[in-house]
């Protein structure tokens, strides 16, 4: 099964974006789950994780920006970015961490840009 990550768009410097994604409540329910983002000609990278019980973890380069939450009923983790850089400029996908190949999905595009 793919987890389809859906939200991305094109924001300037400073907006904000909620990205969402869905899984299956067999993947979601027993999971840490995470971001990741992959940017232009860069290797994919880890952006931020939520355990079961709602610990996070963050990168430093989004640390105080970017908030993951995920809603247990739902099935469904959320990214919150705000204060976006264009940096930030990335394909982004769910997966669970440590992340499972046949989890990948085509991600959102993430562009920030004036």
């Amino acid at each position: 099964v793919q987890l389809q990550a859906s939200g991305g768009g094109l924001v300037q410097p400073g907006g904000s974006l909620r990205l969402s994604c869905a899984a299956p409540g067999s993947v979601f329910s027993i999971n840490v789950m995470g971001w990741y983002r992959q940017a232009p000609g860069k290797q994919r990278e880890l952006v931020t994780t939520v355990n079961r019980s709602g610990g996070t973890t963050y990168s430093d380069s989004v640390k105080g920006r970017f908030t993951i939450s995920r809603d247990n009923a739902k099935n469904t983790v959320y990214l919150q970015m705000n204060s976006l850089k264009p940096e930030d400029t990335a394909v982004y996908y769910c997966n669970t961490w440590p992340s499972r190949m046949s989890y990948w999905g085509q991600g959102t595009l993430v562009t920030v840009s004036s």
